[in-house]
């Protein structure tokens, strides 16, 4: 079947009760037995439920993965998957990552004995050269949060391969209809399903999807031990959200592309980072690599001052975190998604204060550009 059809069929078929075409939402924290040792699949909500399962296997099939695992947000699914990790492991971590991710990692997780490298993972011969003894992951965000860096995939696998890493690779800014990691060589795939996977920007979800069955037998007893399983109504609500994916993604990139061009041909406007635009670095590998470029982008004015001048004045544009909603949502990385990231570390990857990010909708185009036009104005 295509992707649409998957995403609208798998693991959504019609309740075999009633024939309600819309699967039920199981609102139960357990589930009688009929007899001891004897159940009918399920025994506590936190262990499994169904409509968990049925997300898990639509995530599992359109990722083309093993199995899945979908958890309370994404970075509930992130930090099970560096718990795979002993004491004493390294990672390497895209430099311009999402800014939880090194509050995760920098100001937690080290505290369990884990060490970790920001590298600007685009430039893969960076990579190599930071690959220690206990190197055991790569952990990869393409495109970067909210630099829109591309890692190639294929380079990134084979290095994997040959030293016997972990390839994890957060999928979110593309979602699986754009992108699949999996096909490059990638191990584990991560996605908040908070974005672009439900859409509607009214519940937060994780996805953790796995290419081998031992990494998959440790992320479920991760999270039944943990409990960070999504509940029922979030689990729907995703699933709700994933039927639509595939019109909405193709929105999402008309849209970006038109915004993007129209940022780049603006006076005030300094630098656009867009993988869709011929300027930038690395357009080619994604090109290759993606099925469209999205609707991610960032964009310099310069200043924090320009940036807040801008931000005061969008009336369509919703100052807002996060991202991947039908509705256009713009933030200020800087002292937003990345104010828990020191100053030294922002600059060097490049998240600069007068960097605006925009997640772009898929409301008429023209209103979005009108909207951001007269922002420019007052900069």
């Amino acid at each position: 079947m295509g992707f649409a059809t998957d995403a609208i069929h798998v693991g959504q078929e019609p309740d075999p009760s009633t024939g309600s075409i819309i699967p039920p939402v199981h609102l139960t924290s357990t589930y009688v037995q009929d007899a001891l040792g004897k159940n009918k699949g399920y025994d506590y909500a936190r262990t499994a439920h169904p409509n968990r399962r049925a997300l898990e296997r639509c995530i599992t099939k359109l990722e083309g993965g093993l199995t899945s695992y979908v958890f309370s947000s994404g970075m509930a699914g992130t930090d099970a998957v560096f718990r795979l990790l002993r004491p004493g492991d390294h990672v390497i971590v895209s430099e311009a990552v999402y800014g939880g991710v090194v509050r995760l990692t920098t100001q937690l997780l080290v505290h369990f004995g884990l060490e970790f490298s920001f590298v600007n993972t685009a430039c893969i011969e960076n990579v190599d050269k930071a690959i220690r003894h206990n190197t055991r992951m790569l952990y990869v965000e393409t495109p970067t949060n909210p630099t829109m860096i591309v890692t190639d995939l294929d380079a990134a696998g084979a290095l994997a391969k040959k030293h016997g890493l972990t390839l994890v690779v957060d999928n979110t800014f593309l979602s699986p209809y754009l992108q699949s990691p999996l096909r490059h060589g990638a191990h584990i795939v991560i996605h908040s399903m908070t974005k672009y996977l439900n859409g509607h920007s009214d519940c937060t979800g994780g996805a953790v999807v796995l290419a081998r069955q031992d990494d998959a037998d440790r992320i479920y007893f991760l999270q039944r031990s943990a409990g960070s399983g999504l509940a029922p109504m979030d689990c729907w609500l995703v699933a709700r959200g994933v039927k639509t994916l595939a019109v909405r993604m193709e929105q999402h990139c008309k849209n970006g592309m038109a915004v993007a061009q129209f940022l780049e041909s603006h006076t005030k406007v300094q630098r656009v980072n867009y993988p869709g635009l011929a300027s930038h670095p690395q357009h080619a590998v994604a090109r290759r690599q993606q099925r469209g470029f999205g609707a991610m982008i960032s964009f310099d004015l310069g200043s924090l001052e320009a940036a807040r001048r801008l931000l005061d004045n969008v009336r369509l544009c919703s100052l807002a975190e996060s991202l991947g909603g039908v509705e256009t949502l713009i933030s200020h990385p800087a002292t937003m998604t990345h104010a828990s990231v020191p100053d030294e570390m922002r600059q060097k990857a490049g998240i600069t204060d007068g960097l605006v990010r925009i997640s772009v909708g898929i409301e008429d185009v023209e209103d979005l550009i009108a909207d951001l036009k007269g922002a420019l104005e007052k900069v």
